[in-house]
């Protein structure tokens, strides 16, 4: 049974429509929620009170914290900066293998200790020096609303902001979501259907066409991240038919992160993945023409380091999330050939770091 939405969860949401029967129909993503006064959609944030779609997570966060840029993962925005992160509950998906599920798989709110208004993170990213903000931990393009509120913030402040997302969303509010947005690393799951349907509860068609929109109709940096878990999504002819068809449809210059699974949520009994397989993802990859592909959630340093794609000279060396080389210029091209580095890039002065910093900013 859903749990009431209270008074102080009611904010008016976007992108829905009433139905014949009395129900309201969420059109915010493909799963299309048609649902009851008072209930809640799958994502549980957004629900039907008073024949109306309401957000109930507006301004209410499951924690703050300042990370490095490379945690997203994102290697090719601003390396080295810092990036204020933070997310809400519920999530659009249903992933066995979440590796956020305490916040993503929320049924209640008792998470959503931190209160924060769109200018007052704008502010605190400021105070902070933080380049960019995150809207991550779980998935923003369930709380949509919110999202590109403090993004309007924060680009009157002159930070950034980052989306880390599954890119599961309409058409509509895709174009109005990622217009907010400077970058987003969008979670490539798997490249068939089946995976998508039994294990997140999704489809694949739409991420696909999410990523189409992005390299075709839009200035959005976009990096691409595919956890490889062993026996689901991880064999050789599957992620070469990815590979393929990302150099195909978004640029051979779009960097892909395979990152490693460890038992998590409601796969426990599936086995971390192996480093040498995401070697081996990496190897196809750039067998499939891919210039910048990354390993993740294992300690490999040629799999964190950022090479020129013509004098494959190594430009940025990471440690993990710590930045032991960095020789891309300030306008963004190798020292050593003048080749353009693809990405955004700025002055390097210093790094944040692989620390991560928690912080409370209620009262700020």
């Amino acid at each position: 049974m859903d749990a009431p939405i209270g008074i102080e969860e009611r904010y008016p949401a976007r992108y829905w429509h009433k139905l014949d029967d009395g129900r309201i129909q969420c059109d915010l993503c493909p799963r299309d929620c048609k649902l009851n006064e008072g209930q809640r959609g799958a994502c549980f944030v957004r629900g039907h009170i008073n024949d109306e779609m309401v957000l109930t997570t507006y301004g209410r966060s499951s924690g703050f914290c300042v990370d490095p840029i490379e945690k997203k993962p994102l290697n090719h925005f601003y390396p080295g900066s810092s990036i204020l992160s933070f997310g809400t509950a519920g999530c659009n998906l249903a992933c066995k293998f979440c590796q956020n599920w305490d916040i993503s798989k929320a049924r209640s709110f008792d998470r959503l200790a931190d209160q924060a208004s769109p200018q007052a993170i704008a502010r605190t990213a400021l105070e902070l020096g933080c380049k960019s903000v995150a809207f991550t931990y779980n998935d923003p393009v369930i709380f949509a609303e919110y999202a590109m509120d403090v993004a309007d913030a924060c680009h009157e402040a002159g930070i950034k902001t980052v989306a880390v997302t599954a890119g599961y969303i309409h058409a509509q509010p895709r174009r109005e979501f990622f217009a907010a947005m400077d970058a987003a690393n969008v979670d490539l799951k798997a490249f068939t259907d089946a995976f998508y349907f039994k294990q997140t509860g999704a489809h694949l068609q739409p991420i696909l066409e999410t990523l189409q929109y992005l390299h075709q109709e839009t200035n959005v940096w976009v990096e691409l991240t595919t956890l490889l878990i062993p026996s689901l999504n991880d064999s050789a002819h599957e992620i070469g038919q990815m590979c393929e068809w990302i150099a195909r449809e978004l640029g051979e210059e779009v960097p892909l992160h395979f990152t490693a699974f460890h038992p998590d949520y409601k796969m426990t009994s599936i086995p971390a993945t192996p480093s040498a397989k995401l070697t081996e993802a990496r190897q196809i990859a750039h067998s499939a023409g891919l210039l910048h592909v990354y390993t993740g959630n294992v300690h490999d340093l040629d799999g964190g380091t950022t090479y020129c794609a013509h004098c494959h000279q190594a430009l940025i060396v990471r440690d993990w999330h710590l930045i032991r080389c960095y020789e891309v210029t300030e306008k963004g091209t190798c020292p050593h050939c003048g080749t353009p580095l693809a990405g955004h890039f700025g002055k390097f002065e210093q790094q944040f770091g692989r620390q991560r910093i928690p912080l409370v900013l209620s009262g700020r």
